[in-house]
C-alpha cells in the first residue's frame, strides 16, 4: 500500500470525500428543512471549495495517468521516476495551483453586485448560474473561466492523452495476449473516470454562456460532483 499508485488513490479518496461534503450535506439539509437558503458568505465558501477540489481531482487523475505510463513504459526506472519525493512534489504543486485558481475565481465573484433576483436555479453555488444573476459586468469573470480554467483543464487532459498514446504503443508490442489484457484492464478503470469527469466539466464550463441550460448544467454537475466521486472507490480501490 506504500506504492505511488496507492499514494495517489488515498489522496483521491480524501479529495472525493471533501468534494461531496462541500455540496451534498447542504443540499440534504435544504431538502429536509424545506428551505432553499444559503448565506452570501456560505455561497462564496462553497464556490471556493468546489473549484479547489475539482482541480485536485483533475490533477490527481493526471498524476495517476503518468504513474501508469512510467509503470508500463519504463518499469525498470519506476522506483526512481516515481520516488516518494517526486510524488510529494506533484501533490504539493497540485494543491498550490488548485488553491490559486479557486481563490482567483472566488475573489472575482466577490467583487460583483447582485441587485435583481437572488434565486440560483442550481443545487449549489456555482460560477455559471451566479454570473447569470449578476447585474455587474461579468466579462472578466467569463474570460478567466475560459482562459485560466481552460488551461487548467486542457494541459492535464493533454498530459493524460500523451501518456495513453505511449501506453497503448507499448502494450501493443507485448507478445502475450494475457499481458495486453492485463495492462488494458488496469488502465480501463482510469479511462472510465477520465472520460466521465472531463466530459461533464467541458460541457458545463467551457461552452459559451448563451448555450447554457440550467437543467443540462445541473445534470452535468451532479455527474462530476456526486456520481464520479461516489463511483471512484468502486472503480479504483475495491477493484485494485
Amino acid at each position: 500500500l506504500h506504492t505511488p499508485m496507492y499514494f495517489f488513490l488515498s489522496n483521491l479518496s480524501l479529495v472525493d470525500f471533501c468534494f461531496i461534503s462541500a455540496t451534498v450535506p447542504k443540499m440534504l439539509v435544504n431538502i429536509q428543512m424545506q428551505t432553499q437558503f444559503i448565506s452570501y458568505g456560505g455561497c462564496l465558501t462553497q464556490i471556493y471549495f468546489c473549484i479547489l477540489l475539482a482541480n485536485m481531482d483533475n490533477f490527481l487523475l493526471t498524476a495517476m495517468a503518468y504513474d501508469r505510463y512510467v509503470a508500463i513504459c519504463h518499469p525498470l526506472h519506476y522506483s526512481t521516476m516515481m520516488s516518494l519525493q517526486i510524488c510529494a512534489l506533484m501533490l504539493g504543486s497540485s494543491w498550490l495551483i488548485a488553491n490559486f485558481h479557486s481563490l482567483l475565481h472566488t475573489l472575482l465573484m466577490a467583487r460583483l453586485e447582485f441587485c435583481a433576483s437572488n434565486v440560483i436555479p442550481y443545487f449549489f453555488c456555482d460560477l455559471v448560474p451566479l454570473l447569470q444573476l449578476s447585474c455587474s459586468n461579468t466579462q472578466l469573470n467569463q474570460l478567466m473561466i475560459l482562459l485560466v480554467g481552460g488551461l487548467i483543464v486542457l494541459i492535464p487532459f493533454l498530459g493524460i492523452l500523451v501518456s495513453y498514446v505511449h501506453i497503448v504503443s507499448a502494450v501493443l508490442k507485448v507478445p502475450s495476449a494475457r499481458g495486453k489484457q492485463k495492462a488494458f484492464s488496469t488502465c480501463g478503470s482510469h479511462l472510465t473516470v477520465v472520460i466521465l469527469f472531463y466530459g461533464t466539466i467541458t460541457g458545463v464550463y467551457l461552452n459559451p454562456s448563451s448555450s447554457h441550460s440550467a437543467d443540462k448544467d445541473s445534470l452535468a454537475s451532479v455527474m462530476y460532483m456526486v456520481v464520479t466521486p461516489m463511483l471512484n472507490p468502486f472503480i479504483y480501490c475495491l477493484r485494485n
